[in-house]
């Protein structure tokens, strides 16, 4: 791993990378781990991140806060040139990259929605009929009828 250059005065450590983002410093391995963020070493091997590490973290946070995948985090910070800092219009374009599927996810969170009261007022979760399991009863004719054979994703 790289080592901290003469000066240290523009890095933060894990602690006050914690500190500054409100992420607990496992997670920060986590993701370091995974390549979303990076550090350096200091001469006592103690991690040293720069100061855009806070707009990366920030960044990560929010994406998962919107239920975008670790892995889809990390190939739109892989896309960034030179493993730049995230900036508004790179917010907005890959935005406009996560709204499809953000959007399938909110009309599958509508629909379970719709159907739960049904769900939880019959209290079965097994019937062929299920609406949640088995909407339109699809799966009516093939089989014994004994419960669900699949689960929608």
């Amino acid at each position: 791993m790289p080592q901290v250059p003469g000066g240290t005065h523009h890095v933060l450590s894990i602690g006050e990378l914690a500190e500054r983002s409100g992420v607990a410093p496992s997670a920060l391995h986590f993701y370091e781990r995974n390549g979303l963020i990076h550090s350096v070493r200091t001469s006592g091997n103690q991690r040293r991140y720069r100061r855009d590490a806070l707009r990366r973290v920030a960044f990560i946070r929010v994406s998962q806060r919107v239920g975008i995948p670790l892995k889809d985090i990390g190939a739109a910070l892989d896309s960034l040139p030179e493993a730049r800092t995230p900036t508004k219009r790179d917010w907005a374009r890959l935005s406009r990259l996560w709204r499809s599927e953000l959007d399938g996810r909110i009309q599958a969170l509508e629909h379970l929605r719709r159907d739960l009261d049904g769900c939880i007022g019959c209290g079965c979760l097994s019937l062929k009929a299920c609406r949640l399991q088995n909407p339109q009863d699809e799966l009516g004719g093939t089989g014994s009828g004994n419960g669900p054979r699949r689960w929608e994703s």
